[in-house]
């Protein structure tokens, strides 16, 4: 992996953490709703073991993955680079009568104006990370 590919993978990064925390602030306003209100510490858990929020995890994963590429350090092969962002696409362009993401992801582009917002800025990052694979 190149610095070019490593700046990429941060930016995509720091733009899937920030629709993660849309997303799952979001989440947690309906869970309290129905449970009552949870304390930051109690948040933490809930997320990892509670079904109303196993949805999330296939972004949660994602961004562990690509902590984990960051963290390495020697190059990882452009393949798995590749693999990131197919994974990236695929969760902000899910099937609506897919999965259990792809569902909730719909319905919270249709209700969180700012799910849009964070939605836009990973597809920008995407966008600009495309342009450069026709470098390579």
């Amino acid at each position: 992996m190149d610095d070019a590919e490593r700046q990429m993978l941060r930016d995509l990064r720091h733009v899937l953490l920030h629709l993660h925390k849309t997303l799952l602030d979001w989440e947690r306003v309906a869970y309290d709703r129905q449970h009552g209100r949870t304390t930051p510490g109690e948040l933490l858990s809930i997320v990892m073991r509670d079904p109303h929020f196993a949805w999330l995890h296939p972004l949660s994963g994602l961004i562990v993955r690509i902590d984990t590429m960051l963290d390495v350090e020697h190059p990882e092969p452009r393949a798995e680079v590749d693999a990131i962002l197919r994974q990236a696409r695929a969760l902000i362009a899910p099937d609506a009568s897919g999965t259990a993401y792809a569902q909730r992801y719909h319905t919270a582009l249709q209700e969180l104006p700012d799910a849009v917002v964070a939605h836009g800025q990973v597809a920008s990052v995407l966008k600009q990370a495309g342009k450069k694979e026709t470098y390579h």
